[in-house]
């Protein structure tokens, strides 16, 4: 069972879509529709992610209006029942949804699907929003073959908030709480196919939530943490491969890395101007050159945000979502392509067993980056600009991964390598932002007076040297570190 969102102007023609025409079965069928959400007055359902949902037809049902704490997620989750029990404090309306359901019957090669559409409007006292949803029931094959062939050309997505969250957020004036946020938390996984689908949901999840607020005006945190969550969720796949490779993992990971590509350069920008070409612009206050610049680069920002937003609206995302919701659903690394001892990629090593143990797999993995750090860091006092660039990536590599399975050793120690290692990172990250902005302010051309270009490019290499001391300490103190994960 999937649930979509989309655009309510598209769902009054999805019953004449040509993928809808072609394969129904019979006449659609609908009925009116209204759904009123309740809690106590002072709204300790909505604190415990639950929302009491009372429609036209049937009891009144307790849901989860956020994902239940501790366990997996899956975007794309229609709510589910709490439990049985109503609650005995008086309630009180929330919001409601007033509007049409209809059921369609299809019959794809893949198989039958049932296609419920909800369409209306979301209301409470003071405001209220157009909305529309798509429940899909069938096969996995079937549900995500009609789903990625509307995607082509209709605007849907899993949603990144319950109907019955909406409407709280709505009721308050604020926006959804988000279901998932930061890194996934694999604590309680214990194989390593186990770990890959609590991250890939979680961090999906991350990444609907924050996609909408990567556009201008709305400041740089949503493109700063949708490039957080590819990155972490690249990292997984990396990390995680070895027992689930095959080639739709791959083909997911290129998605993935095509839509960084879209992301670089906004971040990049925000990153310039929102630090550096700030620093500079305050530092030499009211010099003309230095404001031509900034006007470049705001330009460039604005290019990089039109061109990000495009991918993000268009069909490229929806398709990358789906791919990641097929990984989910059907599991194809344990296809007979991938079986264990065949070769599913190119690179034809050993597959590893999807049910590996998750602690043996991730104590020699952290073990493997460590000791590819520690190598990298030799004689540190003595590396130029690519080497120190080099052991920031080796960084990177590492903290992701500690990131991910600290949830398996928890307890002091992991919290202390962590940290070092964060500092090591963000002192090796000032350097290399000095080298990415002499890098953006040469891009600009020669609309830009050469003057600024070299006095963004001087602050730069000023700023670049104490950046370069810290990372020295940073690294002796991470040396001083125990690891947090078990010998190997």
């Amino acid at each position: 069972m999937l649930e979509l969102e989309l655009d309510p102007a598209a769902a009054a023609r999805l019953p004449r879509h040509p993928v809808i025409a072609a394969h129904r079965d019979g006449r659609s069928r609908g009925l009116a529709e209204e759904l009123i959400w309740q809690d106590t007055a002072k709204g300790s359902l909505a604190a415990a992610g639950l929302a009491l949902e009372r429609g036209r037809r049937g009891p009144a049902r307790l849901l989860w209006s956020m994902p239940e704490p501790g366990l997996p997620w899956r975007p794309g989750i229609p709510p589910e029942v709490a439990v049985e029990d109503l609650p005995d404090a008086p309630l009180v309306p929330v919001a409601a949804f007033s509007g049409r359901r209809s059921l369609l019957v299809l019959r794809l090669p893949e198989g039958p699907v049932r296609a419920e559409l909800l369409a209306g409007k979301l209301r409470a006292v003071a405001d209220e929003r157009p909305l529309a949803r798509l429940l899909l029931e069938g096969p996995p094959a079937a549900v995500l073959a009609l789903a990625r062939s509307l995607a082509a050309d209709v605007p849907l997505l899993p949603p990144n908030t319950s109907l019955a969250e909406a409407g709280r957020a709505l009721a308050q004036g604020t926006t959804p709480r988000p279901r998932r946020r930061g890194a996934p938390d694999l604590g309680t996984a214990t194989t390593v196919e186990a770990a890959l689908l609590s991250a890939l949901g979680h961090l999906l999840e991350v990444m609907l939530h924050h996609a909408p607020a990567c556009q201008l005006g709305k400041g740089p945190e949503g493109v700063h943490q949708l490039r957080v969550a590819l990155r972490r969720l690249r990292s997984v796949l990396k990390v995680l491969r070895p027992a689930v490779r095959c080639p739709e993992v791959d083909g997911f990971d290129v998605g993935l890395k095509r839509l960084a590509a879209r992301l670089g350069p906004a971040r990049d920008w925000d990153v310039f101007l929102g630090g550096m070409g700030a620093a500079v612009a305050a530092a030499l206050s009211g010099e003309r050159r230095i404001a031509t610049l900034l006007k470049a680069a705001e330009a460039r920002r604005q290019t990089a945000y039109a061109a990000l937003r495009q991918e993000l609206e268009g069909p490229g995302f929806r398709l990358l979502v789906l791919d990641g919701l097929a990984l989910l659903l059907q599991r194809p690394w344990h296809g007979i392509g991938c079986a264990l001892g065949q070769v599913a990629a190119v690179d034809a090593k050993p597959r590893l067993p999807p049910d590996t143990p998750l602690e043996d797999f991730a104590a020699q993995l952290l073990d493997r980056r460590w000791r590819k750090l520690a190598d990298k860091g030799e004689d540190i006092a003595e590396h130029g600009a690519e080497a120190l660039h080099e052991l920031r990536l080796e960084a990177k590599r590492l903290r992701y991964a500690a990131e991910l399975f600290a949830p398996l050793w928890p307890g002091k120690s992991a919290r202390r390598f962590q940290k070092r290692l964060a500092a090591l990172q963000e002192a090796l990250g000032l350097a290399n932002d000095a080298s990415v902005a002499r890098g953006l302010v040469a891009s600009l051309g020669s609309k830009v007076p050469a003057w600024a270009v070299g006095a963004v490019e001087g602050y730069a290499t000023a700023r670049a040297l104490p950046a370069r001391k810290h990372a020295l300490a940073a690294w002796e103190d991470l040396r001083l570190a125990a690891v947090f994960w078990p010998e190997v």
